[in-house]
């Protein structure tokens, strides 16, 4: 066998089911073979960069592995930006890259480069990869191929890259005879007694709070764990905070979501969270956007439980000086498991009148305000609104970077069902269109796939991919002619001067409708509060659509945090004895 046959047989043997590619004259070889192979489908987009983001998001929606072939050179660099997506974000994907035959190769010459496209892409990738090697010899294909995959699917999950060069795609090798990987299986003693008094010790803790917060980080996706956490939620009657990325675990209209808080969270969200005295934290990793910054503001009082499977997350905390009083390094799903075992039950009225004050503050603070809806130009927090009305249980929502996913997360309502998806940490501009495309032929569900200006003029070049395949995708773009996340950080910082984020600062004009109409997908404009639900409605009718949302470009995201200010203190400030008034614990005076 062909050891480009070989891999190509290798990977749909383990769950890969399209491959995402870009043809180049080291890959060649690799792209024939995944041709021959029943149950593998070749996807082509435009650029790498396109590649390694749909490959990394057919492991988000399908829990199988994804993989990107890409060519030597700058094939194997352009696939950057998506496997830092899949790093940070903790997804496991395979990239292979062909490299120029190792008769070609710069070692041991000193030399920058020898074959025509060569590049040490091993050395540039291990620092956002799990697992990075170059094949030195044919016979080694299984053993590096087995060990990838192991390393991608295990412990805290990631991307795996594996660099071939042409001369070994080529060479013929017998399957029997190639080494295998084994994992060396360390017995683990067995810490059941252990977790079992950590859990006491956690259910004690909650019975003594009386202002708890259950938070809900990325892990719970990753694990799988969304029929466990509910059974937890519901049996500890404690009221939830979502982090972006599992804001979809919960129905909107559950009486214990409360939804987004941080940063680009929303005010009464971060007034539960600022003024808990309990924070159990399962499978987000409190990043900044969490707890703002400094650090040691976040929910000052409370005392704080995480779970998480990284060791080295639970413990940079203590170079920040934030104290955790209890910690779980495991993955969420056996924690919750283990967890739902006990027979514990917190009295279902215990914490009435946290949850009504919670509920005032709801009530007092909303996201999409009523005079929003009277408004004759269109008001972002109104569409997205509306849009969320609109949407059914089943749908898949892919959304970009910037204003788009900050005013999604803080007005979206959603339905049990849905699964909303983005690139959470690192946050690519134009990530959703590949992301959607990948969706849409791995789940052949509807798609909707919300995006800016500034993001879209990044991938439009990949639209026409939507039109081959004949997906079904309703597109909806937020065009408030330039990038209104870096003007609002400028409004704040810099005078307003909006260099480099508005056309007048530098950046060229795109007629996006006339682009994607010269796609062949249909197109409609809507510029007016009272025309988006018949706009929306009409647009998802259609297989194929593309809706441009003109919004004005001084539109920004309200409420957000300024860094320094801590999570409670939102910008635009409340009177002060307003912001006094809302606080339970000792308020940081501004």
């Amino acid at each position: 066998m062909q050891v480009s046959d070989y891999i190509a047989k290798f990977l749909k043997n383990n769950g890969v089911k399209k491959i995402f590619a870009v043809t180049g004259g080291a890959s060649l070889h690799l792209i024939h073979s995944a041709k021959k192979q029943k149950g593998l489908e070749l996807v082509f987009p435009v650029s790498e960069q396109a590649c390694a983001m749909a490959a990394e998001m057919h492991y988000r929606v399908s829990g199988n592995i994804g993989a990107a072939f890409a060519t030597s050179g700058p094939g194997a660099t352009n696939l950057a930006t998506g496997i830092c997506g899949a790093f940070f974000d903790s997804i496991p994907s395979i990239y292979i890259t062909g490299q120029v035959s190792t008769s070609r190769s710069n070692k041991g010459t000193g030399v920058r480069q020898i074959g025509f496209q060569e590049t040490n892409c091993v050395e540039m990738y291990k620092g956002v990869t799990k697992y990075c090697v170059k094949i030195d010899k044919a016979e080694d294909i299984r053993f590096h191929l087995e060990k990838a995959i192991y390393k991608a699917k295990n412990s805290r999950m990631g991307p795996v890259l594996i660099d071939v060069p042409d001369d070994i795609q080529r060479k013929i090798i017998n399957p029997k005879k190639l080494k295998s990987y084994r994992q060396n299986k360390i017995k683990k003693k067995n810490n059941f007694q252990n977790t079992k008094k950590k859990i006491t010790k956690m259910f004690q803790m909650l019975l003594k709070a009386k202002r708890p917060i259950i938070v809900l980080g990325w892990g719970i996706h990753l694990s799988d764990s969304y029929k466990e956490i509910e059974e937890f939620i519901k049996k500890t009657n404690i009221p939830v905070v979502s982090t972006w990325a599992v804001a979809h675990t919960l129905d909107y209209f559950n009486p214990l979501n409360i939804g987004t808080w941080g940063t680009h969270g929303t005010r009464y969200g971060n007034y539960a969270v600022q003024n808990s005295d309990l924070i159990l934290s399962i499978g987000s990793r409190l990043d900044t956007k969490a707890t703002g910054s400094p650090i040691t503001t976040f929910a000052r009082s409370a005392k704080k439980i995480i779970v998480d499977i990284d060791k080295s997350e639970i413990n940079k905390f203590k170079t920040f000086g934030l104290r955790i009083d209890l910690s779980f390094n495991q993955d969420c799903k056996r924690f919750l498991q283990s967890c739902l075992k006990f027979k514990w039950k917190l009295k279902k009225n215990r914490f009435y009148k946290w949850k009504s004050q919670i509920l005032v503050w709801r009530k007092k603070y909303p996201i999409c305000l009523p005079k929003y809806f009277k408004e004759k130009e269109i008001n972002p927090y109104v569409f997205i609104d509306q849009l969320s009305n609109q949407l059914n249980k089943d749908d898949i929502i892919c959304v970009d970077t910037g204003c788009t996913i900050a005013w999604t997360m803080q007005a979206f309502k959603f339905k049990k069902g849905q699964r909303l998806f983005h690139d959470f940490n690192n946050t690519a501009m134009g990530w959703s269109v590949p992301a959607a495309i990948s969706a849409s032929l791995l789940k052949k569900k509807r798609v909707i796939l919300l995006t800016g200006d500034g993001s879209l003029s990044c991938m439009i070049n990949e639209i026409p991919l939507i039109k081959k395949h004949n997906l079904s995708i309703n597109i909806f773009l937020l065009n408030n002619d330039g990038q209104s996340m870096i003007r609002q950080t400028q409004d704040q910082w810099l005078s307003s001067d909006y260099l480099g984020s508005s056309h007048d600062g530098g950046l060229a004009k795109i007629n996006f409708s006339k682009v994607v109409s010269a796609f062949g997908i249909h197109t409609t404009k809507v510029k007016h509060n009272n025309k988006i639900r018949i706009s929306i409605k009409e647009c998802l009718k259609k297989k194929q659509s593309f809706c441009e949302v003109v919004i004005n470009q001084n539109k920004r995201v309200v409420p957000q945090v300024i860094f320094g200010r801590p999570n409670e203190d939102q910008d635009p400030l409340l009177p002060i004895n307003e912001y006094y008034e809302n606080m339970i614990i000792k308020p940081i005076n501004r």
